[in-house]
């Protein structure tokens, strides 16, 4: 994972603008909260903002779901792969493989933008919330996401 700086901000208000890069991952729903604050330390001085990512991939996807239970990512992997199968006979859209229709079907259905809250130095997430990569293909490789954080120093 890399991220990189990519704005300032003035001395009361944080406005921090970088790119997370992540390592590849397999196909499946993974926790990337630790990579996310991680990059960005900034919030460490931020007392109240938001944080907005953006993936700037069509065949990926961020969701907010259950951190305690890997099942859950299991399971919603297991769904989705029901739900929208792989090489759908009605699919037009193939000449970069059988995963690839289906990446962007999911990426579109779960988004790829999510605005979470941060306070105090830590970003407002339920007991049990953790930020999902929804990884779509099986071979999707390194995933960038555009993070801003916008709010009042601490």
């Amino acid at each position: 994972m890399t991220a990189q700086n990519t704005y300032g901000s003035g001395p009361l208000e944080l406005i921090c603008q970088k790119e997370i890069t992540l390592a590849p991952r397999s196909r499946g729903f993974h926790i990337i909260t630790p990579d996310v604050v991680r990059a960005l330390p900034e919030l460490q001085e931020c007392r109240a903002g938001l944080l907005h990512l953006q993936l700037l991939h069509t065949s990926a996807s961020l969701t907010i779901n259950e951190s305690a239970d890997p099942d859950v990512r299991t399971d919603m992997f297991n769904f989705f792969k029901r739900a929208v199968p792989d090489g759908a006979a009605y699919f037009n859209h193939v000449l970069e493989g059988d995963d690839d229709m289906t990446a962007h079907i999911l990426s579109s259905l779960l988004g790829q933008t999510l605005t979470l809250q941060a306070a105090r130095g830590y970003l407002i997430l339920g007991t049990w919330q953790a930020i999902y990569l929804g990884e779509h293909r099986s071979c999707g490789g390194s995933r960038r996401i555009a993070a801003t954080l916008t709010g009042v120093r601490a």
